[in-house]
């Protein structure tokens, strides 16, 4: 990655500046859904960052829904449609929108709260418990289900020795 012009010296951190990267590459079909994401050597070595550094970049794109990571395998882009509607509902964070397009997104606003998203702060922690929850529910889901692969293969293999 090569350094900001100095008459626009962005004081983000190195680790969004690889996020911004990865993501254009996720939006832009270089790397595919289902495709796993480089590794984080290969993130060090591509971004000239620190292995935290390239954590964090993933860590930024795994919040944002673009990612998920298996453990002991990587981390994998989500799936996506053909308009790139993300299966989990994914939205560009605005300053992400700002600068891709130029032109920062209009927000409605909405009563309840002064950032215009209509919730107060008791239902967001709701909201945000309910998806904690909904998400460990999944999470279980995917390994019974990775133990049932499992235990299928080795009943194939089993049976064709």
């Amino acid at each position: 990655m090569s350094p900001a012009p100095e008459s626009k010296q962005d004081r983000r951190p190195p680790y969004q500046h690889a996020a911004d990267e990865l993501r254009r590459d996720i939006l832009q079909g270089r790397i595919k859904p289902g495709e796993q994401m480089p590794s984080i050597r290969e993130l060090q070595e591509r971004f000239g960052v620190a292995n935290m550094t390239a954590r964090g970049a993933l860590n930024v794109l795994r919040d944002e829904g673009l990612i998920y990571t298996i453990h002991g395998r990587g981390s994998f882009v989500a799936d996506h449609d053909a308009a790139g509607e993300f299966s989990v509902g994914y939205t560009p964070p605005a300053w992400y929108l700002a600068n891709r397009d130029k032109t920062p997104p209009q927000a409605e606003q909405t009563e309840g709260s002064p950032d215009g998203s209509g919730a107060t702060g008791d239902t967001l922690i709701e909201m945000l418990t309910a998806l904690r929850d909904e998400l460990r529910a999944l999470s279980a889901e995917h390994q019974e289900l990775r133990r049932e692969v499992e235990e299928l293969k080795s009943q194939q293999s089993k049976s064709q020795s």
